[in-house]
């Protein structure tokens, strides 16, 4: 059985790696990422306004209010936005942070019993959600904006780049 000072050590050995790998691609990948976006802008773009539009993200927060199981739709919309965005960087995981937020809000099926404690069941569906949205909401703009990732990062900018783990 592995001791907390073993598995400190082990952290900061896979901390160290990371700092590596980093130091030695992080402007390869920032400039891969870049063009990748460029490439792809006008698919991005048109999701974004799909997700945007009255079918999308404007019913299903209706939705989330009205407690209708048509709330559940807007799983395959935040998976579908990931899709896109894992697209981007293929040969990198996306954030942890990111990827449990959205694991805990999709693949959930309705059941009448969810009625019963509608915030608790639903509300992580919403946050993957909004959280997928911001992400390729802020891809587009910068995707839209750089040339170049500039010094210092504007803070969208640098938030795509955490999807990624390039900062």
């Amino acid at each position: 059985m592995d001791t907390s000072a073993e598995k400190e050590e082990g952290r900061l050995a896979e901390d160290l790696a990371k700092l590596k790998w980093l130091s030695e691609h992080r402007e390869e990948y920032e400039k891969k990422l870049l063009e990748n976006i460029k490439a792809r802008l006008p698919e991005l773009e048109k999701l974004l306004a799909d997700v945007e539009d009255h079918w999308g993200m404007e019913d299903g927060i209706y939705r989330f209010y009205h407690s209708s199981f048509k709330l559940y739709l807007l799983q395959g919309l935040t998976e579908e936005i990931c899709k896109a965005l894992q697209s981007l960087l293929p040969d990198r995981p996306m954030n942890i942070r990111f990827r449990e937020i959205v694991a805990e809000g999709t693949g959930k099926d309705f059941e009448t019993s969810d009625e019963r404690d509608w915030l608790r069941e639903t509300r992580a569906i919403l946050e993957a959600f909004f959280h997928a949205h911001y992400f390729l909401k802020m891809t587009c703009k910068y995707g839209r904006e750089l040339q170049a990732s500039p010094n210092p990062l504007p803070s969208g900018w640098a938030l795509v780049l955490y999807l990624f783990d390039l900062r």
